[in-house]
């Protein structure tokens, strides 16, 4: 019961809510940046 006390406070919400957002666009960057492996990042690069 303690733990669903600490999990309701509004810090605390606020507090995981921005790690998880913070946690998916680290993901989302290192899928971005790992799909560019071998491919030209820019097309106008031989110009």
């Amino acid at each position: 019961m303690a733990l669903r006390e600490w999990l309701s406070k509004p810090i605390v919400q606020f507090l995981l809510h921005t790690l998880v957002y913070f946690a998916i666009m680290m993901v989302l960057f290192y899928l971005y940046d790992y799909s560019g492996i071998n491919q030209a990042k820019f097309i106008y690069n031989d110009f």
